[in-house]
């Protein structure tokens, strides 16, 4: 009898972690990875994950918790979500927030802050020289050798 005791006590516990696992996997979105994790204004982003589809997220957002800007959604799966950081963003540190599709009963939509970040990088504007101009004095310092 104890025996029994014993078994239904881990299994109990199991099978409801298992059908909560797979009853959450259809509601929250989760994130694996993010790649790029540095970026630039206008570069594109993957992130992969679970329930990441148009049936739960409805948009997504940059944060840096005084502006948040909602960023272009270029393709969206059930395990991946790829954006382009908008032109404008400014350098810093973002985390990322996605708005989830509201359910029929509720009226307030959720806005889901994920532990995840990205470092938005300055556009660097470097002056390079033309390179017709340095071909051309190549070739005239080539030109006066013997």
């Amino acid at each position: 009898m104890r025996g029994v005791y014993v078994t239904m006590r881990l299994i109990i516990p199991a099978v409801l972690l298992t059908i909560c696992c797979y009853a959450a996997d259809d509601l929250a979105p989760q994130i694996n990875t993010v790649t790029p994790r540095v970026v630039k204004p206008g570069d594109s982003v993957i992130i992969t994950g679970v329930s990441l589809g148009e049936e739960q997220v409805e948009e997504v957002y940059l944060s840096d918790h005084k502006f948040d800007m909602k960023v272009k959604v270029l393709e969206q799966t059930a395990k991946m979500i790829k954006f382009r950081v908008p032109p404008f963003a400014k350098p810093g540190r973002m985390q990322l927030l996605m708005l989830m599709k509201t359910v029929k009963n509720e009226d307030d939509p959720k806005l889901l802050e994920l532990p995840a970040y990205l470092l938005i990088e300055e556009v660097s504007t470097e002056i390079t020289q033309v390179q017709g101009q340095q071909d051309k004095g190549k070739k005239t310092t080539e030109q006066q050798k013997p």
